[in-house]
Parts: structure tokens; C-alpha cells; sequence
């Protein structure tokens, strides 16, 4: 979950006249506004009654607290992102102070400085409370900060749930010296199914007050009555429904087809834990199909299985997995089967586009369906006429919408579908949720088939039909939805099955239970409260950031989803459950980067505690080792961790120090282990192409190939990797397969001594600070735990194709480093226009010339680039020569003071590719250049011949 900023959101500061929301209030309003200036106050009203407006006047009378240059804000808090926008513009109309809004998605606001900055500029802050809590944890926004704190929908923090709404109140709101005023609104106190029983009325309505540490508040229904209107409720029977022999025969085949895919499923999939997951995938997806079938008829199942093989191979929603090319497949062919079956007697041959939808009656129509049509038929003459449709599958909204849009009888009606931005099947985007609600409510679109997402706060005051054509599944629910008609004589109607007993005694109970709700409001019949969910919580003292086991699942796939990663690892927790005597004990595995491995959770009553504790008892280890900062977000390590610092050698010093922390298990990739074979003999290996790409096109380097034993998996020759080098340099990597190659064992022993060469140079090259240095000892003869070779390569005179640089090879073995001392001269006759005299010899010039040279006297390794004739020990340097430099400075009296300096780069340290260059970001020097130095040769000894920059680079 991210935080956004709004762009669109309005400020309530615009130039104008000052602005009094008391001019517009109505009495109780006015009334309920002074008991909250006074106490925390749950203003329980109907909707359209005016609650916001309560909200708006509770700010301009407590504004002397918010208005800038004040440190403190208002904080209004919106369950869903529609009522979000939605009240922001309403205060930003209605006030002068300065309104913004977030919400998950949007603009990010990551840091503490970006929160500071907006707590400065605005005066009202409204969000989702999912981005209130984040910004709590992390300390981003401090609850002392906050002198007004408004819950929108407010009866979604039950004590016995884990909603933003509750966590606010029981993590942050208690314990503190100045808590902010609080104010909550709602229609329905309760969120439960109701009934008859006054006792959960109670014990709901109580527990709320004590959980908002506020009294619910409301007004006499005489009163409202002039003000609102009540929609009428009408009941229109169905049926009975009885599955014809025609829908049986479908359901049946539907069934079959179910079996068959999953059978293809089951025998492609090895891992038992990926391949339940994706047969529960297909199983969601079939029970859909079948519910179509059921509830609109053969031609909504039929469009059903369209929907849902146009949206990314059949994923239904979020909460399903990852759809595969391998897994799309099997989706697809139970789709495809599904089309034809269903094809065969809806269309008869006929194109789907050409169905005249107004002849379909039963199977192909269900008669709940058919009921709905004639609803809407009945009120298409009315004028001004706005209907929503209210249905509990997003699959149904979309079926229904389309299958409405069609038909001519309803030409009227100008029909769209309303889902949630994170529904699955093409989701809905904020920006098309947003245009569809303006459309609805300008008369664009006046039929809306929705989810229960427009059941809570759509302020759409022209609406005046609601259709349940699924029953609401609580209390709130259906006060919420028949809200929505606002308009005076309009109509909220239910579908119900004739002969169905439970759904007539669920609709009586809506009905009475809201009298009894009212009746608990003013006489309360009992004093009890559901049990409150405990929760523990870590903090950390010097910042204020703290964690609960409510969230210390999500913090915890934070942690590890801001891991280093490529395309073939993905870190992530593992979970396992273990029955103890005491309850379930959960234990976690940690990624193999991560900072550390395991935790075992304490006995817990269920999986799901036990999995919250181990979060929990993880993530303040993590804390603990520094892999979690003061402010519990992901610090060193993490592949997202900015550092704002100068001084790159001690942020080495401090990761070098942090990795030696903890031993982690090393992971061999199964393509790189040792295999049977030994170096004694003959070798086929894979020949593997490795091209880089610089960016800018500045510099040439050495071509390498990689020689495996097993041929690498084919998604590998697809890999294009950018590498971030220093100095901001970029090469694209990639690989490209050159087929088979024959080794002997005299050309294996050669390319492992190389190979042995390149990474002691590398990785370890203390060895050649000394005079000897020896390769291909046993050890190294046989494949130990990894085995590969990468060794340079060219491209043959004749033509493109690529093959080992064996000359270049055997150039770098003959080094004097690797030849036995007592068989070396020192003492070669010196030509000053054809070699050099080094600390440990004379050498050619061409033996200089792109070579590693070591300098004993700095203990640093350099190339040589190239031998500067034009520069030696007499020319001038800071106003004398470099002879007296050395002579005055150094007290070193040069012996060759003719010779040539050489101009050279120093060797670097090596680098893991998951290292975080942004370190390097404030080093100010230019992409693409490296600093060279001039060195005197008589300073230097030769370590390798021809071990060029490019091969090290």
C-alpha cells in the first residue's frame, strides 16, 4: 500500500470572501455541532441528512486550533477513495482552509520531510485510513499533532476487527496528554446481519462508543422528516426457481470440462503448493460461471466466460495468484470449452453481436433477470429517472451491465457497471470510477450496476429507484443502499424468490431492526460490549514508531519485498504451522538475504495469530540488527535505501563491518554445480556469448564467453540486465547461446589457471604482492562446489563468428609472477627506446603496455594505459621537475631519471552487482572518465602481462 497525493484536489483558500457554513445549517446541525465542540460525539443520522456538513461546522468553530501558522491539522478519514475525493471537495467548498487529500496509489509521499512539508502547507488532511495508520507507525504524522480527528463511516471500527478505523484508536489515541477531539459519523452504528436480538444491537453500539471514546448522538425522526425523504420499499416476487433440464445439462458439462482442466493441471505441476493454488484459481473461476448461470441464465454465463477469457487469461481478482503462460492455458481451454457448450443453443449459429436479446426467455433468461427487466421497463418513462442496481459480484455487474446496454427495450436507460479500483477483470481505475459517478450524476449515465462500493457516501442527491437484485448482506448494508434514493417518492426495491423463507425473514429483520437500533440509541438495555482484540505492540522509545501484531505481517513482506532481487529469485517469507500442546506454533523462514533465517512465533489459539506473533518477534530482530531503522521501515540492505552522505569510504567500511554481522547460507544455482566430471580429461561445454553494451558508447570491453556444463535454462538468453557502474557509467548485459565447444585437458588447465588468476586479482589479491604466486595446485583440479569458466574471447578474421582468445590466455600465465624466481634474470640488458627498468626488472615496453603493475610503497595495483615518452623525472612539476620533487619531498634520488613515466588506472575494488551505487551518487566526477596517474617505473614491479583495464572492467 502506497500513499498518494491528489492532484486534483482543491484548496478551500482561494481568493474570495471568507466562507460560513453557518448560513446554510439547519438547527439540529447546528445543535449537534455544539455538543462536539464540547465532547467526542458518534453523530448517528440517515443519509442525505447532513452529517459531513456537522463535520465542516466542527472545523470552522475549532479553526483557531488548524489555521496556519498553527502546527497542528484536522485529519478527516474516508474508508474508500471515491468519499475521499468526495469530502475533500465538499470542505474545500464549504471553507477556507486549506484542503488536501491521499489515498493509496497516487503521488508518493515516502519520507518524513515530504509529510512535514504538507502538514506546514495544509490545514485539512483528508485520506484513507489505511494511509492515517502507515503515517502513525512510522512516525510521519504524530497523533499530538492532530486536533480533530473526523471517521467518516464510523462503524467500521468494531472492537473485535482488525479496520484501520480500530487500530487508530486502540494503538495511538490512548496514553496520550492532549488527544485530539474526535467526531464520527454514520447511518448504522452496526455492521452485523442484526435480527431481532437487542442484545448485539447493544453490545455493537457500545463497544463503539468505548472503542471512539465518544457518545452517540442523534435526532428525533420528526424532525428529519421535513428535511429527508424516505424512500418507499417495495417487494417484487420471483419464481419459485426450479433448475429446468436445460441448465442441469449445462451445470453438468460445466462440471466436466472443470474436471478435465484440472486434471491437465494437476500433471504439468510438480510443486504441490503452486499447483493448489492455481486449481483454486480455476475452481473460483468456474463456481463464477455457474453463479451466472444460476442467477441470470445460459446467456449471462455465456458472456460470463467472455469476460472473463478477455481479462488476462481468466484472473478472476488480486487475492488470486499470478496467472502463467502454463497456468492461462489450462484457464483458457476451460473458457474456450465452456464458450462452445454454452454457444450451442443460445446463438444457434448466429454471431454474438446479431442475438436479438429481446426473444430469450427461460433457461437463456432466469426469471430473477427477467423480473429486473420488467422493473426497469416500468420506470423508463419517468421523467428524470435514475436507477442503481445493486449486485454482490463484480462478474454479475459486468454481465448485467452489458447484457442491459443491449437490449432495446431499455434504450432509455444509459447503463455503466460500478466496481472497486482493485477488483480483478480489468480493473476499474480511479479516473474511469470517478468519471462514471460525475457522468451518473449530470444524467450522462442514468443506470448504474454496482458493487457494494456505491453503497457508503456517494452524495448522488437525483437518484430515486434502487433495485436490490442481491440482498444486502447486513444491516448497514442495506440502510446504506437504500440511502442512495434521495429524491422525494422514490422507490427501493427487493427481488425476492417467492416461497424463500430465510430471504423474507432477512428482509423483515433490515426493516424492524432499524427501529430497535433507534430504540438502543435513546434506552440502552444492557451495559455489554463485545471483547476487544488485544494486540501487542513493540515501540521504539527514542522515535515514537511503533508495531503491532496487526500489521506486522505487512511490514514484515515489506521488509523482504525491498530485498535485492532479479528474474529467477524473488525473497519472501515461508510459513509453517506446528500443532503444539499449548496451540499452533508458527515457524518463519526468512529469504536467504535477508538478515537473518528463522523465528519460531509463541503458542497461539490459531494459524492466523501465530503467523501475526512471528511477524511481530521477526520484525523486532530486525529492528534490532539495523535492517529495520528507528522509524521501523526497511534500512541497510535494502535495494530502495537512499543515503544522503559525502564520505564513500567510511559507508564502505560501515556495509563491511554490517555483512560480517551474520553468516548467511550460500545458495548454488543447480546450472553452476559441480557435476561428475574431472579436469583430466577432455570437456564439452555450452559456449555462451556475454556482450556488453556501454551507455554512453565511450569505451570498448573485452569480450568474454561463459562455458557451462549444462545448457542454461532458455529465459537466460532473453536476460537484458543494466549494470550500474561508477561514475554513473550504465552497460547493458546480455548472453547469446554460440552452441558446443570441445576442451582438452591441456586447454581446461590453461583457461582454470586463468580463471584461478582473474578472481585471486579480483577478489583476493593479497598473493600478489609477492614475488611468486602459484596456480592449479590439486584442489583446483577438481569441481568443488561451483564449476564455470568465463574467459576472453574474439571474433575469428573470416568471419562474425566468436572464439577463445587462447593467445591472450597463455600471454597472462607467462607473467614473471608465475615463473619460479631462480629461474628469472633481473638483470636484462636495458634499451631506453625499447624497455623500461621496473622495481623487479627490465621489460619491453610492449610487456608494460596494458599490464597490472604493483607499487610497493603504496601497496596499490595499477594498468598501465600508456608510456609517456614526452614525460620523465626532468620535466617540470609545480614550478621545478619531478627529479627534485622526489629528491626534496620524498628524499629519493632518482636512478633513471631519463625514463619515461607511465600513465596508469588503478585497479579497484570489485563489487557485488546487488551493491548500492546510489552511495556514490554525490562523487562529483564525469560519466565515463577514470582518474589516471602518473607513475615512475623504477617505483613499480610487472604482476601479470597483459592483463589489460578492459578485462578487469
Amino acid at each position: 500500500m502506497g500513499e498518494g497525493e491528489d492532484e486534483a484536489s482543491s484548496s478551500g483558500a482561494a481568493a474570495g470572501a471568507p466562507k460560513d457554513p453557518r448560513t446554510i445549517a439547519r438547527k439540529y446541525q447546528l445543535d449537534l455541532c455544539k455538543r462536539a465542540v464540547q465532547e467526542n460525539i458518534i453523530v448517528y443520522l440517515g443519509t442525505g441528512c447532513g452529517k459531513t456538513h456537522i463535520a465542516v461546522l466542527l472545523m470552522y468553530e475549532l479553526g483557531h486550533l488548524i489555521r496556519k501558522p498553527s502546527r497542528e491539522v484536522c485529519v478527516f478519514l474516508a474508508p474508500t477513495i471515491p468519499l475521499v475525493r468526495q469530502q475533500a471537495i465538499v470542505i474545500a467548498d464549504s471553507t477556507n482552509f486549506k484542503v488536501q487529500c491521499y489515498y493509496g496509489g497516487g503521488k508518493n509521499l515516502r519520507d518524513h520531510k515530504a509529510w512535514e512539508n504538507e502538514m506546514a502547507e495544509y490545514e485539512v488532511l483528508v485520506m484513507t485510513p489505511q494511509i492515517f495508520l502507515r503515517n502513525l507507525r512510522h512516525c510521519f504524522i504524530k497523533m499530538d499533532s492532530v486536533a480533530l480527528l473526523v471517521f467518516d463511516e464510523c462503524h467500521h471500527a468494531q472492537a473485535p476487527k482488525r479496520h484501520p478505523y480500530a487500530q487508530i484508536m486502540k494503538e495511538f489515541y490512548n496514553n496520550l496528554d492532549k488527544p485530539p477531539r474526535v467526531f464520527g459519523m454514520t447511518a448504522s452504528p452496526i455492521i452485523g446481519k442484526g435480527g431481532s436480538n437487542k442484545l448485539i444491537y447493544t453490545k455493537c453500539i457500545n463497544s463503539l462508543e468505548e472503542l471512539l471514546n465518544a457518545k452517540v448522538c442523534s435526532v428525533d425522526n420528526e424532525e428529519l422528516e421535513s428535511v429527508v425523504a424516505s424512500p418507499e420499499i417495495e417487494v417484487y416476487f420471483y419464481g419459485p426457481v426450479g433448475q429446468s433440464n436445460l441448465t442441469a445439462s449445462y451445470s453438468k458439462g460445466l462440471d466436466g470440462y472443470k474436471l478435465q482442466s484440472e486434471c491437465m493441471l494437476r500433471e504439468s505441476l510438480c510443486n504441490f503448493k503452486e499447483s493448489q493454488k492455481k486449481l483454486k484459481s480455476l475452481r473460483r473461476l468456474h463456481e463464477n460461471v455457474i453463479f451466472c448461470l444460476q442467477e441470470i441464465g445460459l446467456f449471462g454465463a455465456l458472456q460470463a466466460a467472455r469476460v472473463f477469457l478477455s481479462s488476462s487469461g481468466g484472473s478472476l481478482d488480486r487475492k488470486g495468484v499470478d496467472i502463467d503462460d502454463n497456468h492461462a492455458s489450462f484457464v483458457q481451454h476451460y473458457l474456450n470449452k465452456a464458450i462452445s457448450l454454452l454457444s450451442c443453443d443460445v446463438l444457434d449459429g448466429a454471431d454474438a453481436d446479431s442475438v436479438d436479446l429481446e426473444t430469450l426467455e427461460e433457461p437463456f433468461f432466469s426469471k430473477k433477470f427477467a423480473v429486473l427487466i420488467d422493473v426497469l421497463s416500468r420506470y423508463r418513462l419517468e421523467e428524470n429517472m435514475k436507477c442503481i442496481v445493486f449486485v454482490k459480484r463484480i462478474i454479475v455487474a459486468r454481465v448485467v451491465a452489458h447484457i442491459l446496454q443491449n437490449l432495446k427495450c431499455l434504450d432509455f436507460w444509459k447503463c455503466e457497471f460500478l466496481v472497486g479500483c482493485h477488483s480483478g477483470l480489468e480493473n476499474m481505475s480511479r479516473n474511469k470510477m470517478g468519471s462514471i459517478i460525475e457522468k451518473f450524476s449530470s444524467g450522462e449515465v442514468n443506470l448504474l450496476v454496482a458493487t457494494n462500493v456505491g453503497e457508503e457516501g456517494l452524495d448522488i442527491q437525483t437518484c430515486c429507484l434502487v433495485v436490490r437484485f442481491d440482498l444486502p448482506e447486513t444491516v448497514s448494508s442495506f440502510i446504506q443502499s437504500r440511502g442512495r434514493a434521495r429524491m422525494n417518492k422514490s422507490k427501493y426495491i427487493f427481488l425476492l424468490e417467492r416461497g424463500n423463507q430465510s430471504h423474507e425473514k432477512l428482509v423483515g429483520d433490515y426493516i424492524t431492526g432499524e427501529s430497535i437500533m433507534d430504540k438502543e440509541i435513546n434506552w440502552r438495555s444492557s451495559n455489554d460490549m463485545f471483547d476487544c482484540l488485544e494486540e501487542n505492540i513493540y515501540r521504539v522509545n527514542d522515535t515514537g514508531a511503533s508495531i503491532s501484531t496487526a500489521y506486522s505481517v505487512s511490514l514484515l513482506h515489506c521488509y523482504c519485498d525491498n530485498l535485492p532481487r532479479d528474474m529467477f529469485f524473488i525473497p519472501s517469507p515461508a510459513f509453517f504451522y506446528v500443532d503444539d500442546v499449548e496451540g499452533v506454533v508458527c515457524r518463519l523462514i526468512l529469504p536467504p538475504n535477508a538478515a537473518f533465517r528463522q523465528v519460531n512465533s509463541q503458542p497461539c489459539p490459531s494459524k492466523d495469530e501465530a503467523k501475526r506473533d512471528a511477524c511481530l518477534k521477526a520484525c523486532i530482530r530486525l529492528h534490532e540488527l539495523g535492517a529495520l531503522t528507528d522509524f521501523l521501515l526497511p534500512g541497510q540492505g535494502s535495494r530502495k535505501t537512499k543515503v544522503s552522505t559525502i564520505d564513500i569510504s567510511e559507508i564502505n567500511k560501515a556495509e563491511d563491518e554490517s555483512f560480517r554481522e551474520e553468516l548467511h547460507e550460500m545458495l548454488i544455482p543447480a546450472i553452476l554445480r559441480p557435476s561428475r566430471y574431472k579436469l583430466d580429461c577432455s570437456l564439452n561445454l555450452h559456449f555462451y556469448y556475454i556482450e556488453f553494451i556501454p551507455k554512453p558508447a565511450d569505451r570498448q570491453y573485452q569480450m568474454f564467453g561463459l562455458f557451462v556444463i549444462d545448457a542454461l535454462p532458455k529465459e537466460a538468453e532473453k536476460l537484458d540486465v543494466e549494470l550500474h557502474l561508477a561514475h554513473a557509467r550504465i552497460v547493458k548485459a546480455g548472453i547469446e547461446y554460440l552452441g558446443m565447444i570441445t576442451f582438452n585437458k591441456e586447454e581446461m588447465m590453461l583457461a582454470r589457471n586463468f580463471q584461478e588468476m582473474c578472481l585471486k586479482v579480483l577478489l583476493d589479491r593479497s598473493e600478489f604482492t609477492s614475488s611468486y604466486v602459484m596456480l592449479g595446485n590439486d584442489a583446483a583440479l577438481q569441481m568443488d562446489s561451483t564449476f564455470y569458466l568465463l574467459l576472453p574471447i574474439k571474433q575469428k578474421f573470416y568471419g562474425d563468428k566468436f572464439m577463445i582468445d587462447w593467445p591472450a590466455v597463455k600471454r597472462c600465465l607467462s607473467s614473471p609472477v608465475f615463473q619460479d624466481p631462480r629461474g628469472l634474470s633481473l638483470h636484462d640488458s636495458y634499451l631506453p627506446n625499447e624497455s623500461l627498468k621496473l622495481l623487479d626488472g627490465t621489460y619491453s615496453k610492449a610487456d608494460v603496455i596494458g599490464s597490472l603493475v604493483f607499487t610497493p610503497h603504496t601497496k596499490l595495483f595499477f594498468f598501465v594505459d600508456v608510456i609517456l615518452d614526452e614525460v620523465n623525472a626532468k620535466s617540470e612539476f609545480n614550478g621545478a621537475t619531478y627529479a627534485e620533487y622526489f629528491k626534496e619531498g620524498c628524499h629519493i634520488e632518482l636512478s633513471h631519471p631519463e625514463q619515461p613515466f607511465l600513465k596508469a588506472k588503478q585497479l579497484f575494488n570489485l563489487r557485488n552487482l546487488l551493491h548500492n551505487r546510489q552511495l556514490e551518487s554525490t562523487v562529483a566526477s564525469q560519466p565515463g572518465k577514470s582518474i589516471l596517474r602518473l607513475l615512475y617505473g623504477h617505483f613499480c614491479s610487472l604482476s601479470l602481462i597483459g592483463f589489460s583495464f578492459q578485462i578487469q572492467e
